[in-house]
């Protein structure tokens, strides 16, 4: 093709697929990036000796080249268009048949065509390329400057399979590219979500903070017996709020930081942080025995303040599950470089395969009518792998243990 012919011909080019402002950028995109596309074309060249092969997007007036391999020097490369006019591809979308000749000079049908003297075509080959709901997409074309044997009933059937194979490929392309799409946009409304949250928990703690200043006051003053037997009840739901509160930010904090982080003090007061927790919920839940027995005869360095909350969540947890009146059991030590810390109740065992989502986000126990949000079990685990531990759970003879142990941390953690 003379650069004259190229010139005229011409409508939008390759420098525009490259500027990503081609009219047809999709369909250019999707099949210049598959590598099955790119075999195809390699295939159909070496079976029929042709040196030019490529897939075509056809429209009623449109003509552009989407994939190429050129080895005669036609200049078309990926977003180059020709007018429809000038091509046999605006009878194959017209009737949905093929076109094929090996030698133009002596084909019956197409011999001495005007468009094939136009371009210097002397053998041609254009399948029509259907997606799988039968609409029309573009063209699988082969041609060359030289006879070929390309209406050969072995490359018919080769061309003809190549050109389905590529009109299922682009359903799936596009369904993935959908699928795609889609995943972009729950990620991106889960984000929306996350950040809501966060910003509601922070939000709500001023006005919890508030309430239990008020608690703290009213305990002061002189009440009617009704009143005194109201307050141990509100502690509980105040207290009971405040967790949640901690857990959804520790949670959305996670989330939109990438993790749970925490920072390791050398000597953390981890006996003080952990007693300070079981005092707040022995308050809230006075009805509720909880023994504790902390032996951290060394100092431990780890993210005290941390390591309470998943104490906290985890008796919490023994406490909405366990059985009514049966004490529950805090004991901690630290040997050999670990810290150990068991939280156990006495109540129904839990089932062996909801042991295994408990520690999962939004996951309930085996009462899910009960209160939460099925998060402090996850966050306990979070804190734990944090500091590159783990949380266990054992159930067995009407016991429920779960035991945090955590490495010593350094203080570069």
């Amino acid at each position: 093709m003379s650069d004259e012919l190229l010139r005229r011909a011409v409508i939008q080019d390759h420098a525009a697929f490259l500027a990503g402002s081609h009219d047809f950028q999709a369909d250019i995109e999707m099949l210049a990036a598959s590598d099955l596309v790119g075999t195809i074309l390699e295939t159909v060249m070496l079976a029929t000796n042709m040196r030019f092969a490529a897939v075509a997007r056809v429209t009623a007036d449109r003509w552009v080249a989407c994939r190429t391999v050129d080895e005669v020097n036609f200049n078309l490369a990926e977003g180059d268009e020709i007018e429809i006019q000038s091509t046999f591809c605006q009878s194959v979308r017209e009737t949905s048949q093929k076109v094929m000749f090996d030698d133009v000079a002596t084909d019956e049908v197409y011999g001495n065509h005007p468009i094939a003297a136009k371009f210097g075509i002397v053998s041609y080959a254009s399948i029509p390329i259907h997606r799988s709901d039968g609409s029309f997409f573009g063209t699988l074309c082969a041609i060359d400057t030289e006879p070929r044997n390309v209406k050969h009933p072995r490359a018919v059937a080769m061309l003809e399979m190549f050109a389905d194979v590529i009109g299922r490929s682009l359903e799936t392309e596009e369904r993935l590219e959908e699928q795609e799409k889609l995943v972009a946009q729950e990620r991106e409304l889960a984000r929306i979500q996350e950040e809501f949250v966060a910003v509601l928990g922070h939000d709500l703690r001023n006005p919890v903070a508030a309430l239990h200043a008020g608690l703290r006051q009213l305990d002061k003053e002189p009440l009617t017996d009704k009143a005194r037997k109201l307050l141990p009840f509100m502690r509980s739901s105040v207290h009971r709020m405040n967790d949640l509160i901690d857990n959804i930010m520790l949670h959305a904090k996670a989330r939109l930081g990438g993790g749970i982080r925490v920072s390791a003090t050398p000597d953390a007061p981890l006996n003080d942080a952990i007693t300070q927790v079981i005092d707040e919920i022995r308050a809230a839940s006075p009805e509720q025995e909880i023994q504790l027995d902390l032996a951290f005869d060394r100092p431990v360095s780890c993210d005290a303040p941390r390591v309470a909350q998943a104490i906290s969540n985890l008796v919490s947890n023994a406490v909405r599950h366990g059985t009514t009146g049966a004490p529950i059991a805090v004991y901690g030590a630290a040997s050999g470089g670990e810290i150990t810390i068991s939280v156990a109740n006495r109540g129904n065992p839990v089932p062996e395969e909801v042991r295994r989502r408990l520690f999962q986000p939004f996951q309930r126990g085996p009462q899910p009518e009960g209160e939460g949000l099925g998060l402090g079990l996850y966050i306990a685990f979070s804190i734990a792998a944090a500091h590159g531990g783990h949380v266990e759970i054992e159930s067995d003879d009407g016991l429920t243990t779960f035991t945090l142990k955590l490495p010593s941390l350094s203080t570069e953690a």
